[in-house]
């Protein structure tokens, strides 16, 4: 086979392009502007955080469960057992001294106070027509005292306010039965001081004194903070159930407890907080979340912790 009539290996098409392209590629070409500004910002960014690492402070804190007190409150309570017959009031609603709670169902006691009343209105007639009957006269001075002692009965049966203010709590509802001691109701008074008791981390007890900052978070209102001032620190680190014994088993129950613990309290000046600009009551029980910042250390001794003896840092 000749030369020319060999078979190409190659299409025309690709030999004719080939044969066409005569011109060279160009070289590739880079900007020197977006490089030099971008050199200088990497460098930038790494002195900031150098210096960052080197300055900054990484805060430490000291964090536990925490609920509200209310000083000033009355747990009313009823002496004698029976059944709730109606609730007059509602939580929230301010009421004044001598106003009714609670009644409770009182047919003994009004059955024996209408039998006493009957027979003192006989005993007064046969007094009135024979005011010389002395036997007579002492039975009806016998019989008003009965009966005084039946209208003190079944007033008991009807749970009034000792004094004005806001009703805090019901524990009761209509047809309850209620033992003899039981809380019924809480009242909180005029002339109430709340304040905070939180549970922190018993560890951090030499770091905790008063004076010191404390960042509460209540439960229901998330981030939003309240700056308080620690009052008094305990003295004594308790476990968990010292903790529960001294906080009641209605507050105690909500509460996630663990380890040892030291108990700090903090005043809060208002008996109301502001919630994107409303108005609410500080209630007995309400929990919240409590940080006490304790310390802080350098970024740099934090991500390198052997730098703390070698450079000579203090955690502040």
């Amino acid at each position: 086979m000749s030369p020319g009539n060999r078979p190409r290996i190659f299409r025309e098409e690709a030999l004719r392009h080939h044969e066409g392209a005569r011109q060279e590629g160009d070289l590739l070409r880079i900007s020197p502007r977006w490089t030099g500004w971008t050199y200088w910002v990497l460098l930038a960014l790494l002195l900031f955080t150098l210096s960052y690492s080197a300055l900054g402070t990484l805060p430490e804190y000291a964090s536990g469960p925490a609920v509200v007190e209310v000083e000033g409150r009355s747990n009313l309570s009823v002496d004698t057992p029976g059944l709730v017959a109606s609730v007059k009031v509602k939580a929230g609603q301010r009421v004044e001294a001598g106003q009714a709670l609670v009644t409770f169902l009182a047919q003994g006691e009004t059955a024996s106070l209408d039998r006493i009343q009957r027979e003192f209105e006989l005993q007064l007639l046969r007094v009135l027509r024979e005011p010389t009957d002395e036997s007579a006269r002492q039975t009806l001075t016998s019989l008003r005292a009965e009966r005084e002692l039946a209208q003190a009965r079944q007033q008991d049966r009807t749970l009034r306010a000792p004094h004005a203010g806001v009703v805090g709590s019901l524990r009761v509802r209509p047809g309850q039965y209620i033992s003899p001691g039981a809380s019924v109701v809480t009242l909180i008074g005029d002339d109430v001081h709340v304040t905070l008791l939180a549970l922190l981390p018993g560890g951090y007890r030499p770091m905790l004194e008063p004076g010191r900052s404390l960042r509460v978070e209540f439960n229901g209102f998330p981030h939003e903070y309240h700056e308080l001032r620690i009052e008094s620190v305990g003295d004594q680190i308790i476990g968990p159930n010292e903790a529960r014994r001294f906080l009641g088993a209605d507050v105690a129950d909500a509460l996630t407890l663990s380890g040892p613990l030291v108990m700090v309290r903090a005043r809060i000046g208002s008996p109301t907080f502001l919630s994107k600009r409303r108005a609410f009551n500080f209630f007995d029980g309400m929990q919240a979340r409590a940080d006490a910042r304790v310390r802080s250390e350098r970024i740099l001794v934090t991500l390198v912790p052997g730098l703390k003896g070698a450079l000579g840092y203090e955690d502040r």
